[in-house]
C-alpha cells in the first residue's frame, strides 16, 4: 500500500511540476518560438482548457476500463504531451501540445483518488487521498524551482523533456505497485453521468470553483505584491514561492486525519480561515517576516480545502465516484482562471496590488457559504453512501462517508 500511493504521489508530482513550471518559463518560452511574452502566456491556458475539457470526457471514455489499466492510459498520454510540448517546432503546435498534456490531468488525479481511497480501510481514506496529493504540494517545492531552473540554463525544451522522465517513472511505479482493481456492475458511462446529476455534487463543485477561486485570486498576483509592496525580487521570490508551497504541504498532512474524523467541518474551517488569511495578508504584505507567515498560512488553508473537497463529491456520487472526483479538478482550474479574472479586474481598477487579497476574501466567504448551504440540504437525510465495486461502505462505518 505505501509504494502504490508513492506511485500515485508520484503521478501528481509530475502533474504539479509541468502545470506551474511553465509560467516561470514564459520569455525563455517567447524567446524560442519567436513571439511576445503574453502570446506565449496562451500556453498555459492551453494546459487549462484541457484539464477542464478532459477530466469528464476521458474520464466517461475510460468508465468501464479497470483503474490500474485507465492510470497507466493516461500517464502514457501525459508523458506523449510534454515529449510533444519539447519538440513542438512553432507556437501553434506548442499550444496543441499543451492542450493534450493538459487532458488527463483531472482524469488522473479523479481516478487516483478513487484508487488511494481503496487501498486502506474506510476510515482511513482521506488520509490515503492527501497523501497523493502531497505529490502536488511537494512539486510547488522542489519540481517546479528545479525544473525552472533546468529551462533557464539548458533551453524550456528541457524542462517538458524532464516532465517526460518523470513520467516515465510514475508509468513504471503505477506497472509495479499499484494492484488491479476490477470495475463492479455498476460502472459506465451512464452511472458516471447519473452519479454527476446529484445535487451534492453539483454543489460541491460550485464550492470548488468559488471557495478555491479566492486562494487564486491572490496566488495568481503574488509575484507583483511580493514585488511592488514587499520589497521582494529577485533570486528571493523563487524561496518565496517554495515557502508557499511548504504550507500546501503542510496543510495537505493536517487535511486527511481531520478529513476522515469530521468532513463538512474541516471543509468550514478552511474555508473560515483561508478567508482570515487573506484579510491578514491585505494589511501584512507590507512588512517582509509578517507577510512570509502570512503566505505560508494562505498556503496551507488552501491544501486544506482540497482532500474534503474531493472526499465530499466522491462520497456524494455514490456509487460511480470516478468523474466527480476528476471534475473537481476541471473545478480547480476554472476557480485558477475565475480568481485571476477577478484579481485583475480590481488591480486594472485602480484599487492597488494588495487589493486581490480582499476579493479573495470574498469569494473564500461565498465558498463558505455555498459549503453551509450544501451541509443544510443533507439535514434530515440519510448518511451518505460509497459503494466500492458492489459493497456498500455506510457513513455510520466511516467518518469521511458522513458527509
Amino acid at each position: 500500500m505505501p509504494l502504490a500511493l508513492l506511485a500515485l504521489a508520484v503521478v501528481a508530482f509530475g502533474i504539479g511540476t509541468t502545470e506551474f513550471a511553465t509560467m516561470g518559463l514564459l520569455p525563455q518560452i517567447a524567446d524560442g518560438i519567436d513571439v511576445s511574452v503574453p502570446q506565449a502566456g496562451n500556453v498555459v491556458s492551453a494546459y487549462a482548457l484541457g484539464v477542464v475539457v478532459g477530466a469528464p470526457i476521458l474520464t466517461g471514455i475510460g468508465a468501464r476500463i479497470p483503474h490500474k489499466r485507465l492510470l497507466l492510459l493516461l500517464t502514457g498520454l501525459f508523458v506523449i504531451g510534454n515529449v510533444a510540448s519539447a519538440l513542438a517546432p512553432t507556437f501553434g503546435t506548442l499550444f496543441a501540445a499543451r492542450f493534450l498534456a493538459g487532458l488527463p490531468h483531472g482524469a488522473l488525479f479523479g481516478v487516483g483518488a478513487v484508487v488511494a481511497s481503496r487501498l486502506v480501510a474506510p476510515d482511513r481514506a482521506a488520509r490515503a487521498v492527501s497523501k497523493m496529493f502531497l505529490g502536488l504540494t511537494v512539486a510547488n517545492i522542489v519540481g517546479v524551482p528545479l525544473v525552472t531552473a533546468l529551462g533557464q540554463h539548458l533551453g524550456w525544451r528541457s524542462a517538458y523533456g524532464a516532465v517526460g522522465v518523470i513520467g516515465l517513472i510514475a508509468l513504471a511505479a503505477l506497472a509495479a505497485f499499484v494492484p488491479h482493481q476490477p470495475r463492479g456492475q455498476q460502472s459506465g458511462i451512464r452511472h458516471e453521468l447519473r452519479a454527476m446529476g446529484n445535487r451534492q455534487v453539483a454543489m460541491g463543485l460550485i464550492t470548488a470553483v468559488v471557495g478555491f477561486g479566492g486562494f487564486f485570486a491572490v496566488y495568481s498576483y503574488l509575484v507583483p505584491m511580493l514585488t511592488h509592496l514587499t520589497g521582494i525580487s529577485g533570486t528571493w521570490i523563487t524561496w518565496v514561492l517554495a515557502l508557499y508551497g511548504v504550507g500546501m504541504t503542510l496543510g495537505t498532512l493536517i487535511a486527511g486525519p481531520l478529513t476522515d474524523r469530521a468532513l463538512r467541518p474541516t471543509l468550514y474551517a478552511g474555508l473560515i480561515l483561508l478567508t482570515a488569511g487573506l484579510v491578514t495578508f491585505y494589511f501584512t504584505v507590507h512588512s517582509t517576516v509578517p507577510a512570509l507567515l502570512t503566505i505560508t498560512f494562505i498556503g496551507a488553508m488552501g491544501s486544506l480545502i482540497t482532500t474534503p473537497v474531493q472526499m465530499l463529491l466522491m462520497a456524494k456520487a455514490k456509487n460511480a465516484p470516478t468523474m466527480a472526483a476528476a471534475s473537481n479538478h476541471s473545478a480547480f482550474n476554472l476557480a485558477n482562471a475565475g480568481g485571476a479574472w477577478l484579481g485583475g479586474l480590481v488591480i486594472s481598477a485602480g484599487w492597488g496590488w494588495a487589493s486581490p487579497n480582499l476579493v479573495g476574501a470574498a469569494l473564500a466567504l461565498a465558498g463558505l457559504g455555498l459549503a453551509f448551504a450544501g451541509g443544510l440540504m443533507d439535514r434530515g437525510r440519510r448518511r451518505s453512501e460509497i459503494i466500492t465495486e458492489g459493497k456498500p461502505v455506510t457513513g455510520q462505518e466511516t467518518a469521511v462517508h458522513n458527509a
